[in-house]
């Protein structure tokens, strides 16, 4: 997979929206030959004033000005929309494709980063870019001007111009050397500001948990310390820029000094007036700018190199070009629906069956080594071990949230090569360990992208023995969960993540120890409801990670699982009655509490 460089990003982003940005940067070159004219004009009026000529020309001088500032106006208005208009679509086209192929990777590897680290990377590198593409546009109306600027300037006087101009040069040769520095510089504020926004993330979630360990003044002192190291980069990346900053606009009073005392000779010998001194000046300011514009482009090329190489470490792997891969994105009117995939005849499951499932955490080299699975239509599968044992492993490998290293899965007997894309509504629904609700109404919640007319709530919430709370909350299926549904409690929140996996009519249902914050009466109608049309064949086919002993008991089959392996498989009686380990659980020996969870 070969690289790309930073030009050939830039490029496709150019080629993505054309004739939008080159609308925009013929605005912008426009705009920039539109200040040119306040030059000729200031040599026009102190020429007049040095040998006055008739007083229709001054108006005509004064027309003109205004007439240039208008236009200056309308120039800058209509760059000003159309490039905004270009870095908007840009750079919803980059976010698009980031969390397309975010949105495409394993769920528990879909983020090599932090929240809060990703994203810094979707606002902060991505507006870099775009805003690089923009003063492009700044950029070339600046070197037009430059070049029609100079050969005025030589024209009037070859020497004075090659004086103030040869040390440009120079000083944009030094602004070059210097890129990687500023590259280097970048790269660390960008990264240090990455770590405290993704600590800032991780400090908000766990709230709870540093209250209760009485680690508040730890995690200041570890955020004080974040931020020491964030703005000591921050200040040297300023600094530099500003140290250079100031050298390009200094040249602007040693230029002038140079005029002057070039000037004065050939004022006295005629051949330089006050107005073509007026206009030196005048153009001067702007060369300068254009010189450190052409240096400050240079270090903002190397630092949308480092934005692209921050933005593909998100997408972990991918083809180069599929950040800035054309498509769709919709910046107008109303947004397309999202397809609704009703059950068909096909989606049917009879039996599902995986055999030598394997995979290692290569953090811990912990995981699941050949694991075999078979579920009949309409059974209830419950998998168990002590903490540590690869419960919660064994049902992401299979539903493809974690790439599996080697074993097969057969769905009727036809073999699932993409498990990931395979196991989703309404096939297959899921309820993680630590469900996630987001900050909007239950029902929201419960719906999550789902047509309203698509889904039963009612039936849903009935399922999840939820009904009763609906009732008691105070706008119905309206109420507000708040962040992660800190308004609900701990079991309102694993019955509404259920509710919303029943809402969608699955097949297969994977719970991963759903009951563990539901007391034992709820969650026997829990199992009652989910296995109530059993006798006619409606019930669902259950697979579910769980301890309690109301869940192993209503268990077709058992799964023992230690140290990653199938220790036992059977029902309960007969695991009982001849497994040391299946003994040992049902004693409540599940491990020690608060050891991590595979």
């Amino acid at each position: 997979m070969k690289p790309m460089k930073t030009w050939q990003y830039l490029w496709r982003l150019v080629r993505f929206r054309p004739w939008v940005y080159l609308l925009a940067m013929t605005i912008e070159t426009l705009h920039v030959l539109a200040e040119m004219a306040p030059g000729p004009l200031a040599r026009l009026f102190f020429n007049w004033l040095g040998g006055p000529g008739p007083v229709s020309s001054l108006w005509w001088i004064v027309a003109l000005v205004a007439a240039t500032y208008l236009a200056h106006a309308a120039f800058y208005s209509g760059g000003a929309f159309t490039m905004t208009t270009f870095r908007l679509t840009a750079g919803a086209l980059m976010r698009k494709n980031l969390l397309q192929r975010i949105l495409s990777l394993p769920g528990a590897r879909a983020l090599p980063y932090s929240p809060g680290e990703a994203v810094s990377r979707f606002i902060g590198d991505v507006d870099e870019v775009t805003e690089y593409m923009w003063w492009l546009g700044v950029l070339f109306g600046l070197v037009i001007f430059s070049a029609i600027a100079l050969v005025v300037m030589l024209r009037i006087d070859a020497l004075i111009t090659s004086v103030v101009f040869v040390p440009l040069l120079a000083i944009m040769a030094i602004a070059n050397s210097a890129s990687r520095r500023f590259q280097r510089y970048r790269q660390a504020s960008r990264r240090a500001t990455g770590h405290v926004i993704g600590f800032l993330g991780e400090t908000f979630g766990g709230v709870q948990a540093i209250k209760i360990a009485n680690a508040e003044d730890r995690v200041v002192g570890h955020f004080h310390a974040l931020n020491e190291v964030r703005r000591k980069a921050t200040v040297r990346d300023r600094l530099f820029h500003q140290v250079f900053h100031s050298i390009f606009w200094n040249t602007v009073n040693l230029g002038t000094g140079a005029i002057l005392m070039l000037a004065a000779g050939a004022m006295r010998a005629g051949t330089f007036t006050v107005g073509d001194f007026a206009l030196f000046v005048f153009y001067l300011e702007y060369l300068t700018d254009t010189m450190a514009f052409v240096g400050e482009m240079m270090a903002r090329y190397r630092q949308s190199g480092v934005s692209f190489e921050r933005m593909l470490g998100l997408m972990q792997g991918a083809e180069p070009g599929t950040l800035v891969a054309h498509g769709p994105v919709y910046m107008r009117g109303a947004l397309p629906e999202v397809p609704f995939l009703p059950k068909t005849n096909a989606d049917r499951l009879d039996r599902l069956e995986a055999s030598g499932l394997t995979y290692r955490h290569p953090e811990s080299n912990r995981g699941i080594a050949g694991v075999d699975l078979d579920l009949p239509r309409g059974s209830f599968t419950v998998v168990t071990g002590r903490v540590g044992s690869g419960k919660t492993t064994l049902l992401r490998v299979l539903l493809g949230l974690l790439p599996r290293e080697a074993g097969e899965i057969r769905w009727n007997g036809r073999p699932v090569a993409d498990a990931s894309a395979f196991f989703v509504p309404p096939r297959s629904a899921y309820t993680a360990q630590v469900p996630r609700l987001f900050s909007d109404t239950l029902r929201g919640n419960i719906l999550m992208g789902l047509p309203p007319d698509k889904a039963d709530i009612a039936a849903a919430a009935h399922a999840a023995v939820l009904e009763a709370d609906v009732a008691a909350m105070p706008e119905g299926p309206e109420t507000l969960v708040g962040p992660k549904g800190v308004r609900l409690s701990g079991g309102q929140v694993q019955r509404a993540a259920a509710a919303r996996m029943f809402a969608r009519d699955a097949e297969l249902l994977v719970f991963d120890d759903l009951s563990s914050a539901l007391d034992v009466e709820t969650e026997r109608l829990l199992w009652e409801r989910i296995f109530a049309g059993r006798d006619n064949g409606a019930a669902p086919t259950c697979l579910v990670v769980s301890h309690r002993r109301a869940a192993l008991r209503r268990a077709d089959q058992v799964i023992v699982l230690k140290d990653g392996r199938v220790e036992a498989r059977g029902t309960l009686d007969e695991l009982l009655e001849r497994c040391e380990e299946m003994q040992r659980l049902w004693q409540g020996d599940t491990g020690e509490e608060g050891s991590p969870a595979l």
